[in-house]
């Protein structure tokens, strides 16, 4: 099992940045691939990145596509999202899920451990 957790959130102006972490336990970490997704108030959740298990492939949701990037440290079982040019319609829950699958996917219910989340929000 791995257990994770998210760092990082908060608020900032439009056009700023923030990085978000997410740590993981265990010692599979390289095993799984991992995403980020973010969910709204009111909204269902939607994926924002995925980084395949060395690092190698990222896939990103177009409307981040160009401002957001996927990155891991597999030696400190870390997932990292920078975002940068944020806009006020970034603001969400923010959450990392591992996925034990070979099949590159954005579908939330093919993932199959998440954390807890931060929260992202973006002044106008």
């Amino acid at each position: 099992q791995v257990q994770l957790v998210e760092s990082g959130g908060g608020l900032v102006q439009a056009g700023g940045s923030l990085r978000l972490s997410c740590a993981a336990s265990g010692r599979t970490f390289s095993s799984y691939a991992m995403g980020w997704f973010r969910q709204a108030p009111g909204k269902e959740r939607e994926f924002v990145a995925r980084i395949g298990r060395s690092g190698g492939s990222t896939y990103y949701a177009d409307s981040v596509k160009g401002r957001f990037t996927i990155s891991r440290d597999n030696t400190k079982n870390t997932v990292y999202l920078q975002m940068n040019s944020l806009k006020p319609e970034d603001t969400a829950f923010y959450y990392c899920a591992a996925d034990r699958g070979m099949v590159v996917t954005s579908i939330p219910q093919r993932y199959d451990y998440w954390g807890q989340g931060t929260q992202v929000t973006v002044s106008s």
